[in-house]
């Protein structure tokens, strides 16, 4: 079978075969003319010039090369056009998308529509061997955590406000630095000693916006020769400002700190032990490092791709159209309608069999490993462990793992306060990032996934949040169930508040119930009707459940792929 594949989302016109009849034995050619622009970041009208020339010629190259690799004239040259139909830049999807429709008709054969950001996935798991593992996806424009789970890949985090590379192209750019960004921040960096940033880690979702914020403000009064971007040994001394070399480290240790945490959360969650890394920011050495460190942490398997399969790439794209149309998933011409906006978990996943994700979690009853923390279970009591997180800057490591323990004793004990089930806070240690609990409940919700269970959660958010704090994380981790489910929620317990903090925005209350919808939609074969039904009890027991109700209409809004 050989595949052409051509993708062009938003900087880089590629094309490329892929041939294989034996998986284990592939043949991939790539010919890509990647879009520079003169300053700035990415033009729309430019990067869609750009693909106008250049989609051509390299369609026409890699054309050329399936010619060459034909072994007759019996043999087909290709059997399929694979195109990247979204998400991505519309003017450039549209001249992809025109081009791969030309070529189907041209060869008359068949016409497959790629999701981009699966198939950054789909490189990574093939590469890789294996089976359904947990994907980081960050790239330019998004940034998300991926987990397959009946037939679909599910959104389980994802940036709230920016793409990761776009959010270091926008502090490159404040600073005086060319497109792209991120490259020029990993060579300051290795000169740059830490700078603290904010670290926004919302259950499973994360935001860069206040990091972009504060990397500006710390370099602001830069000397010109700090902030043109000199040699990689030059740090930039200022006025009051932050050496530039050291904002560069802080913004490496902050951004991929929190990716890699929320990928642990991920795995931790699914209960997975495989993880890939996919987007052209995957190609930074320090977050692969993070990434690799914390699976073997956790005894985890990671897989990052070569470089040219991270990257914006037509191999990916030609990969993915391959096992589509072993699959039978084609599109006839008159629908072959690009989508700017394709969002990977409305993709059909057509090309695996049906099955649920692999569940490997540890069931020992003595020692569980958390996404943060090793919990020790005896007889009526657990130790809570937040174990050190060597991936991590040894200051940022040791704020988080102090801040989180004393604010999880914290609220554990007010959540009790306000008639919420929550255990017992029999000792805390913030500075050993210790906490000793009351034993309470027989198993995690995501064991006990019924409608009384999940409403009984979506009642006790709403009481914490008419108290005036939040959960942080309500996954189906950090819920607790013991004996039969009651109609007062009694028997369901909230724990792990350690992501938890004090307001009363409406907003930040909705985003305890975003993450839950997210972690039922990762852990759950029915999650709209679960969430419903929390969603119901919370509108039951809220004070102000309008307000929250159209602030998470908003946060869905704003997520990267809607």
């Amino acid at each position: 079978m050989r595949i052409l594949g051509i993708e062009g989302t938003a900087w880089a016109a590629s094309a490329s075969v892929f041939e294989t009849d034996d998986p284990s034995d592939d043949h991939v050619f790539i010919e890509t003319d990647a879009y520079q622009p003169a300053s700035g970041g990415i033009h729309p009208r430019e990067a869609a010039e750009h693909m106008g020339e250049r989609i051509p010629e390299v369609v026409e190259t890699a054309i050329s090369h399936a010619r060459e690799r034909a072994e007759d004239d019996a043999d087909p040259v290709i059997d399929a056009v694979a195109f990247s139909r979204g998400p991505g830049l519309g003017p450039c999807l549209r001249i992809v998308a025109t081009a791969a429709r030309a070529v189907a008709q041209r060869f008359d054969v068949s016409l497959v529509g790629v999701n981009h950001m699966v198939a950054h996935l789909e490189v990574g798991r093939h590469r890789s061997g294996f089976d359904s593992p947990v994907c980081l996806n960050a790239s330019g424009a998004n940034a998300h955590v991926l987990g397959y789970r009946n037939g679909r890949y599910r959104v389980l985090g994802e940036t709230m406000d920016t793409g990761a590379g776009n959010a270091i192209d926008k502090f490159t750019r404040h600073i005086g630095w060319q497109h792209p960004g991120g490259p020029k921040v990993e060579r300051h960096a290795r000169d740059g000693e830490y700078h603290p940033l904010p670290y926004v880690v919302k259950g499973m979702d994360f935001s860069f916006s206040g990091i972009m914020s504060a990397a500006k403000q710390a370099v602001d009064g830069v000397s010109a020769s700090g902030a043109s971007g000199g040699s990689s040994g030059e740090r930039g001394e200022s006025d009051g400002g932050v050496p530039v070399d050291d904002v560069c480290r802080g913004l490496e240790e902050t951004i991929f700190g929190m990716l890699t945490e929320v990928s642990e959360r991920a795995l931790s969650l699914t209960g997975a032990d495989e993880l890939v890394l996919g987007g052209g920011v995957g190609q930074n050495e320090r977050l692969q490092g993070m990434l690799r460190e914390m699976c073997d942490q956790r005894g985890a398997d990671f897989h990052a791709p070569e470089n040219r399969f991270l990257r914006d790439n037509a191999g990916m794209i030609a990969i993915l159209g391959a096992k589509m149309y072993a699959a039978g998933d084609t599109l006839d011409i008159a629908d072959s309608a690009i989508d700017s906006n394709f969002r990977p978990d409305e993709v059909p996943v057509t090309w695996r069999r049906a099955e649920r994700s692999v569940d490997r979690r540890d069931r020992s009853e003595t020692e569980l490993q958390g996404a943060e923390a090793t919990v020790t279970i005896e007889a009526d009591r657990v130790l809570k462990e937040r174990n050190p997180r060597s991936y991590r800057h040894p200051a940022l490591d040791e704020r988080l793992r102090t801040e989180r323990t004393r604010q999880e004793g914290r609220l554990t004990s007010e959540g009790r306060r306000h008639g919420v089930p929550t255990p017992l806070v029999l000792d805390v240690d913030p500075e050993g990032a210790c906490i000793v609990f009351q034993r309470v409940g027989e198993a995690d919700l995501r064991e006990r996934l019924n409608t009384e269970t999940v409403a009984a959660v979506g009642g006790h958010l709403a009481r914490i949040h008419d108290a005036g704090f939040v959960h942080g994380d309500p996954t189906t981790r950090n819920v607790r169930v013991g004996g039969r489910p009651t109609t007062d929620g009694r028997s369901v317990f909230l724990i792990d508040f350690g992501l938890g903090y004090y307001t009363d925005e409406p907003e930040d209350h909705a985003m305890d119930l975003h993450v839950l919808a997210q972690s039922l939609s990762g852990t759950a074969d029915d999650p709209e009707a679960l969430f419903e039904a929390a969603c119901k009890r919370y509108r039951a027991e809220s004070d102000h459940a309008d307000a929250v109700f159209a602030s998470l209409g908003d946060i869905e809004g704003r997520g990267r792929y809607q």
